[in-house]
């Protein structure tokens, strides 16, 4: 099938030319960390930038060997998806254990994300996930709590007590403020703006440039449009749009006593 072919700077020839390729996993006998052989599930955008970040990480520090892409069907790739960079399915996966020491989610809508990230963990139970955090982020990790598989894209900042739930994805130029949590398999999107305090429930989506004031929350399963402005707390599985955003039904977004955001506090 003929389809768009994509540029990709973080192919294996890319790894070999620039000396990526090698070594296994976990530590050496002198506790020098090894090279983890890594898949990324998944064939499309997200799985390029990815890749993208752990060739990034790769110049500064030798910690991954990139194995390719699986898919969970092969026969549903796209003309968006890299093909000549996909090794196999979840069955190839299960049948090349050895082959692989670590997983990654290339997968940019929550609820896939959530899906493949149980299937995959109760099918082949003992692959580390590694949160993977691109090196132009400006995080203070030392106050952050990164669950297993979330990821930090290209030129993120986050200030102090971050928090991602395990898979969570933050993707390039977002902003997230103090005391932000990220629930489990949740996106936010490019260019996105969380201020501090806020807490976004599992699966949920917070469109690009969508902006979510402070100490405010958004439930579980619930969609944040491109560039909305939030308020309100948003109540789970409702999507919000517009600015100020406003739900699509009219029992989609708390109302009663939430009609500006909460007023900071003098220590906030």
């Amino acid at each position: 099938m003929v389809g768009i072919r994509y540029a990709h700077p973080t192919s294996p020839e890319f790894f070999r030319s620039t000396g990526q390729i090698g070594a296994s996993k976990d530590h050496d006998e002198s506790g020098v960390m090894k090279v983890q052989r890594i898949a990324i599930i998944g064939a499309g955008g997200m799985a390029r930038e990815v890749a993208s970040t752990l060739a990034r990480i790769n110049q500064s520090e030798r910690r991954f060997e990139l194995v390719g892409y699986v898919v969970s069907e092969l026969s549903s790739l796209g003309e968006r998806d890299s093909r000549d960079l996909v090794v196999g399915d979840f069955q190839w996966l299960e049948r090349h254990r050895s082959s692989v020491d670590a997983l990654a989610l290339g997968v940019g809508y929550p609820s896939v994300r959530f899906c493949l990230a149980e299937e995959l963990s109760a099918r082949i139970r003992g692959f580390p996930w590694p949160a993977i955090v691109d090196p132009t982020a400006v995080i203070d990790m030392a106050s952050a709590d990164l669950g297993e598989g979330c990821f930090v894209g290209a030129g993120v900042v986050a200030t102090v007590n971050l928090v991602l739930e395990p898979f969570a994805l933050c993707n390039f130029g977002c902003t997230l403020g103090h005391e932000v949590r990220i629930g489990r398999c949740s996106v936010v999107n490019p260019g996105a703006n969380i201020s501090g305090g806020v807490t976004i429930g599992e699966s949920a989506l917070i469109g690009t440039g969508a902006q979510v004031l402070q100490y405010l929350r958004v439930g579980s399963g619930a969609i944040v449009g491109a560039g909305a402005v939030v308020t309100r707390h948003v109540l789970a599985g409702s999507t919000v749009l517009g600015i100020p955003a406003r739900a699509q039904n009219a029992d989609g977004m708390e109302s009663a006593g939430l009609t500006e955001a909460p007023r900071a506090s003098k220590n906030s």
